[in-house]
C-alpha cells in the first residue's frame, strides 16, 4: 500500500488529496501510478498524455524526485502540477 498525495487539478479530479493505492511490494512508481488512474479515471485524463506523464507534472518518493521506472522504496508517492510564474 502507497500514500499517493495529489495537489491543485489532481486534487479535484480524485475529490481527495490523499488516496491509498495498492500495489505489490517492489512495484515500481510508474505501476502505482497505472493502478492510482485505474481507481480515478479523471486523475488519467489530467496526468497522462497517451503513455506519458504530461509536461511539467513532478512525481516524488518521499521527497526525492523520481522516473516512472523507479522502484518504490517510500511509503509516499505525491504528484505535483505545472508550476507557471510570473
Amino acid at each position: 500500500m502507497v500514500d499517493v498525495r495529489l495537489f491543485a487539478d489532481l486534487a479535484e479530479a480524485a475529490g481527495e488529496r490523499v488516496v491509498e493505492v495498492e500495489v505489490p511490494a517492489g512495484a515500481t512508481v510508474g505501476a502505482a501510478l497505472e493502478r492510482l488512474c485505474e481507481e480515478y479515471p479523471a486523475v488519467a485524463n489530467r496526468l497522462f498524455d497517451g503513455d506519458a506523464i504530461r509536461r511539467g507534472y513532478t512525481v516524488a518518493v518521499d521527497g526525492e524526485t523520481v522516473e516512472s521506472s523507479t522502484a518504490l522504496a517510500g511509503d509516499e508517492l505525491a504528484v505535483f502540477p505545472p508550476v507557471t510564474g510570473g
